[in-house]
């Protein structure tokens, strides 16, 4: 080698050592300007790195490498390469000063290491043996690759750096050279390994990761941010935040020269960085790859051939601040123009080139929407006065979407000769019309009367029209009376509240029957409570609710009633719904909390039935407040409400046993219920002032009537006697509406309950005034025409 060369050779060292050596003390990373990667060859396969997962919970997969710096081939990992070659653990390439590879390279096959120093088939290749690593300009190269040999004397060694655009970051264990995207950094500090845990530079991995890092004076804690999650350190501390979570790390975390260390898995862990150990290279290889995300909509969701101008809404994201700046797409049409299902596909690309995963949406494109098709048949074209008419819906639309049927004389019966025309208006979900028509013929002759036809044909639960005024000539059925103890509590009154209050409050023990009834008229939103105290300072207490029906809240009080007895009874075929309340001694609780889920909106409605058991004497307190407000700090300091003209008071034996064992049913009798005469008032006291009430009506009563002896072909209907009723009743186990989506008029309405068969029959009915609906109402029981 001749002096001028050896002097350029001497300079280029100089130059590239104040390149990588830092500045005393400085935390951070130098960068050695740009190394174009070298020794990757065409032919050369993909590199054959043995990597392996560590495991979640810390280091221990690549912690027990040596830490002395000294690599497994002799050389110390800070100066692997050699002059005029490349040293690594598998294998070596020599180069003259340009870069070229100096012997005969064909190419082979990829060979795997066959033991620590990188020799292969046996051949170790080591250059001229100079150990003055880059002294000629070269770039340096990660260990960690793999030769391919051929049939001469000469290597190929293919680094393992993935392509631009992967964003990968390797670690050298025991040494500060960090490389990212092939590019050579250096650290503040080389990894370290201190008591089985690998420990890195947090400030160089802040920088080359992307990440956010900040100092806070008043915590002392250092703090890295990323795509919303942060993480705190401390000095000597084992223990970081992660979004406010304390978590451990396998280590604490320390300064050395003035560098903020803290361990690996801290970072990677906190941040789902996925990163691999090279064990045989010493290596550690973290992904920063984040590929950016599409994803979008479509609307409408329905989508028709032809007509419908399809809107995509982009939902794309990136990481790192990156903005995206391509997109693709696949199946994409503003106006579909055929029917079916079509896949829809995005994928877009970020400012690093990277592009994302498809996101894909598969949408169902229908046929113009045709409009529904009316269409009914009449068992016959011609009938008899009174003949059962029996009409079937024959109407049908492309998407089975009718919402609507509208019914012109669609009657069960005719009682006038002459034709009659039916019709049928039917509408589907996008509000297109289909209609249809027939007449039919009545003749002059009768099959049955109206009143007849009515009795025979009228389903159960449905209502209809009779000559009520010949009802009270009717004889009563002279039943007798008896009871099952129970509390009964009625909150009704002041029905209408205008303010905030206590509404009642009374104390029971054992059976108690709950029947709340009130109206919001305080002008705001207001919530109802009913609140349980165990009167006992000393003494646990247990309440068990085995039935609860609630309606509204709703502006229309006959349908709130009507429906909180329709679940209440509905509950008592369901025992398994019970709810247990334990109270501590002395303590309150709000109880049947379904009554305060919802707010009460001016001219709201609540009706409640319950039952409920206690232990030991049991405080109630029902109580209208501002829904802001908290019940059990508002109860000491609220004021009784004076009660209205309605009911409220506390009634025992409130559970009525009605109970008639002759035969009935034969001739027309009625059994009346709610008129203080023959089925008199419960007597009371209002549990606020003590003074004596009667409750009118029996609202809150539980009516268990058994009528032992119905004869063969016997109806049974309601009648309404003091006005409009609507309300639920059980009959022999089965729920029946009084009536269906309606009410029943007084006094010439009346809804079917039942009818016997070709027997005498044992009749259990359960009855309890509907909140709301006007009573007296009288049960009619008369025998049914005889069917022809």
């Amino acid at each position: 080698m001749n002096f001028k060369k050896l002097t350029m050779i001497a300079v280029l060292a100089a130059a590239q050592t104040a390149l990588v050596i830092p500045a005393a003390g400085a935390e951070g990373m130098s960068v050695v300007q740009p190394e174009t990667v070298q020794g990757i060859n065409a032919t050369t396969t993909d590199s054959t790195v043995n990597t392996s997962t560590t495991q979640s919970g810390g280091t221990a997969g690549f912690a027990g490498n040596s830490t002395d710096g000294v690599a497994k081939n002799g050389a110390t990992e800070d100066n692997q390469n050699t002059t005029g070659g490349t040293n690594g653990d598998n294998g070596t390439t020599s180069t003259d000063n340009s870069g070229k590879e100096n012997g005969n390279t064909t190419t082979g096959t990829t060979t795997p290491p066959t033991g620590d120093q990188g020799t292969t088939n046996g051949t170790d290749t080591t250059g001229d043996g100079s150990e003055a690593g880059g002294e000629n300009g070269q770039t340096e190269t990660t260990p960690g690759t793999t030769t391919d040999t051929g049939s001469t004397t000469g290597t190929v060694t293919a680094t393992t750096y993935t392509q631009a655009g992967s964003d990968q970051l390797i670690l050298m264990m025991n040494s500060n050279k960090m490389y990212h995207n092939g590019k050579l950094y250096l650290a503040g500090q080389p990894m370290a390994v201190k008591n089985g845990v690998s420990y890195v530079a947090i400030r160089a991995m802040v920088e080359r990761a992307g990440l956010n890092l900040t100092y806070d004076n008043k915590t002392k804690e250092t703090i890295i941010n990323k795509d919303g999650n942060e993480l705190r350190f401390k000095t000597n501390s084992s223990v970081y935040r992660v979004n406010g979570v304390s978590k451990s790390m396998k280590g604490p975390a320390y300064q050395s020269k003035n560098v903020f260390m803290v361990p690996l898995t801290s970072i990677t862990q906190a941040l789902n960085i996925p990163y691999t150990v090279d064990q045989a290279n010493k290596r550690v290889i973290l992904s920063l790859s984040t590929k950016p995300v599409a994803a979008f909509t479509v609307q409408p969701n329905e989508i028709f051939v032809g007509e419908t101008n399809v809107t995509y809404t982009t939902q794309s994201k990136t990481s790192n601040g990156l903005q995206i700046v391509n997109e693709r797409w696949e199946g994409k049409q503003d106006i579909f123009q055929e029917a079916g299902t079509h896949t829809i596909t995005h994928y877009v690309q970020d400012s690093s080139g990277q592009w994302s995963d498809p996101y894909t949406v598969t949408v169902n494109v229908l046929k113009p929407n045709e409009p529904p098709v009316a269409n009914f048949t009449t068992d016959k074209d011609e009938y008899k006065m009174g003949e059962p008419v029996t009409i079937t819906d024959l109407s049908t639309d492309d998407e089975n979407a009718i919402v609507d049927r509208q019914w012109l004389n669609d009657r069960k019966a005719f009682f006038t000769p002459g034709p009659v025309t039916i019709r049928l208006i039917v509408t589907d979900k996008h509000g297109a019309v289909g209609e249809f028509q027939k007449t039919i013929n009545i003749t002059n002759e009768t099959l049955y009367t109206e009143e007849d036809f009515n009795k025979l044909f009228t389903p159960v639960g449905d209502k209809y029209t009779f000559e009520g005024g010949k009802v009270p000539t009717w004889q009563s059925v002279p039943f007798t009376l008896g009871s099952e103890p129970a509390t009964l509590i009625r909150s009704n009154s002041p029905e209408t509240v205008y303010s905030e209050g206590l509404l009642y409050k009374e104390t029971a023990l054992g059976n108690t029957r709950f029947m709340i009834h009130h109206v919001n008229s305080a002008g705001k939103n207001m919530k109802l409570y009913v609140i349980a105290t165990n009167t006992y300072t000393d003494t646990p207490a247990q309440i068990t609710i085995s039935n609860f029906g609630m309606g509204g809240p709703n502006p229309y009080p006959e349908l709130t009633g009507k429906v909180s007895v329709d679940r209440y009874f509905q509950s008592i075929q369901n025992p398994s719904d019970n709810q247990v309340i334990n109270l501590a001694p002395g303590e309150s609780k709000v109880i049947m909390t379904d009554i305060n889920k919802i707010k009460m909106k001016q001219g709201d409605t609540i009706s409640a039935n319950a039952d409920a058991f206690s232990d030991l004497p049991i405080q109630y307190s029902v109580v209208l407040v501002d829904e802001n407000k908290d019940p059990l700090q508002s109860l000491p300091y609220l004021t009784n409400l004076e009660r209205d003209v309605h009911n409220r008071g506390t009634y025992p034996d409130s559970v009525r046993l009605i109970r008639y064992d002759e035969p009935v049913g034969s001739s027309p009798v009625r059994l009346v219920l709610g008129d203080n005469n023959q089925d008199p008032n419960l007597k009371g006291l209002d549990g606020i002032y003590g003074t004596e009430v009667s409750n009118a009506g029996n609202f809150g009563v539980l009516y268990k009537i058994t009528l032992s002896r119905v004869a063969p072909h016997t109806l049974i209907t309601l009648n309404p006697r003091g006005g409009l009723y609507s309300g639920v009743v059980t009959v022999n186990g089965q729920v029946v509406q009084v009536a269906k989506n309606t009410s029943v008029s007084a006094p010439n309405e009346a809804s079917v309950l039942y009818r016997t068969g070709d027997f005498e029959q044992n009749v259990e009915i359960m009855y309890t005034p509907s909140p709301g609906s006007n009573l007296p109402i009288n049960l009619l029981l008369m025998p049914l025409p005889q069917q022809k």
